[in-house]
């Protein structure tokens, strides 16, 4: 099997099983952040938007846990203190109207910068191919949603 590694290896596995649990986390964020989103926002557009990236965030979270069991890890099974704050904050200004639809727009997109930067210093650890090419993939994705959401949040802006 490909992903079996040498024992001599064993600092290697737990290292990757790190660096997947801490994406694991980054996409649990993504996840619940866009559901929050979906939430509190007005608009049908946007809804449909965060539902869309709160759904691919999911997807990718099923891989990463199936991807830490294959390599022995117990998958974390939360997010992070600061997604769960980007959320609270997010449910705040949706239920003070504080001009939501651009607000939500500009948290995501925090959200999205971060969780950019988490994958980009994910590629630089030392991974098996199989996992890079998934954790890639997956990295490309968060790029698309970035691009997206600030796509949106620079309309929102000009109008």
């Amino acid at each position: 099997m490909a992903n079996q590694m040498n024992p001599a290896d064993a600092a290697t596995t737990e290292d990757v099983v790190k660096v997947l649990n801490d994406l694991l986390e980054n996409s649990r964020d993504g996840e619940y952040g866009f559901r929050a989103c979906a939430e509190e926002v007005d608009s049908p557009q946007l809804k449909q938007v965060f539902q869309d990236r709160s759904a691919e965030c999911g997807r990718a979270a099923g891989e990463l846990v199936r991807l830490v069991r294959q390599f022995g890890g117990t998958p974390d099974d939360g997010g992070t203190v600061t997604g769960a704050m980007h959320r609270g904050w997010v449910h705040v200004k949706g239920s003070v109207g504080a001009d939501s639809a651009l607000s939500m727009l500009e948290e995501c997109e925090r959200g999205e910068d971060a969780a950019v930067a988490r994958y980009r210093k994910a590629l630089k650890a030392d991974l098996p191919a199989d996992v890079r090419a998934v954790i890639q993939q997956q990295a490309e994705g968060a790029k698309r949603n970035h691009d997206q959401i600030k796509q949106l949040r620079d309309q929102m802006r000009n109008k």
